[in-house]
């Protein structure tokens, strides 16, 4: 927990860098089997479908994440041919110096 407020879960770097290896270990062996060396590794108890929830959780916030990166990149690039095709196009709406002066 974090010193100042008790609400605030600090994360533990062993724990976390046993997990990703963990995740690196599910290529060649079965959940059940990774959940047994993580219990081991850390201290920590984890069964075998709770590490197939964490896992499946954290791919599925990565595909999210990916999926909206592309789409707002997606957005972005529309709103600039948008913006081009405005400024190009003829009898556009454009303020003149002089009128703005005014």
């Amino acid at each position: 927990m974090h010193p100042d407020n008790d609400k605030i879960l600090e994360p533990i770097s062993t724990e976390l860098e046993a997990l990703d290896l963990a995740k690196r270990h599910l290529m060649q062996y079965s959940y059940k089997e990774v959940s047994l060396w993580l219990t081991k590794q850390t201290g920590r108890y984890i069964s075998d479908v709770g590490l197939k929830k964490r896992v499946d959780i954290e791919r599925k916030r990565k595909k999210a994440a990916r999926i909206k990166r592309k789409l707002a990149k997606r957005l972005e690039e529309t709103l600039q041919e948008i913006q081009k095709l405005e400024e190009e196009c003829i009898g556009a709406y454009s303020v003149r110096p002089e009128e703005a002066r005014a």
